[in-house]
């Protein structure tokens, strides 16, 4: 199983940037994906979360109504939309699969995992 994350840049805030998650060796039909984001020096913490093939998603608060989680089963890609960046956004960002709902994000978070990718990494500045 791999997953290869993709789109980190540079940006300023306000900006908006599309992050990629592209898996193989197994399917976006039997796994839910992920995003989390580890500031410089802080936590990683989930970010959003979706499972394609009944379309429930979990998207925390810190960036509800700024950040979309989408995806494609038949291109084995989620896509994170980040809208109205913000420095706090700040971090790598990485994606990962579980089988599992999105409802136990919160309070399981990254425990629930499978597989990881490398991470993609995202600036935001003034």
């Amino acid at each position: 199983a791999q997953l290869v994350e993709s789109g980190g840049g540079s940006v300023q805030a306000g900006g908006s940037l599309r992050l990629s998650c592209t898996v193989s060796g197994f399917s976006l039909n039997d796994y839910a994906i992920t995003w989390f984001r580890q500031a410089p020096g802080k936590e990683r913490q989930a970010v959003s979360c979706v499972r394609l093939i009944d379309e429930s998603t979990y998207t925390s608060d810190s960036v509800k109504g700024r950040f979309t989680i989408s995806g494609d089963i038949a291109k084995n890609t989620v896509w994170l939309q980040m809208s109205t960046l913000k420095v706090e956004d700040t971090g790598v960002y990485y994606c990962a699969a579980m089988v599992g709902f999105c409802t136990s994000i919160p309070v399981e978070g990254e425990r629930l995992m499978d597989y990881w990718g490398k991470g993609t990494a995202v600036s935001v500045s003034t």
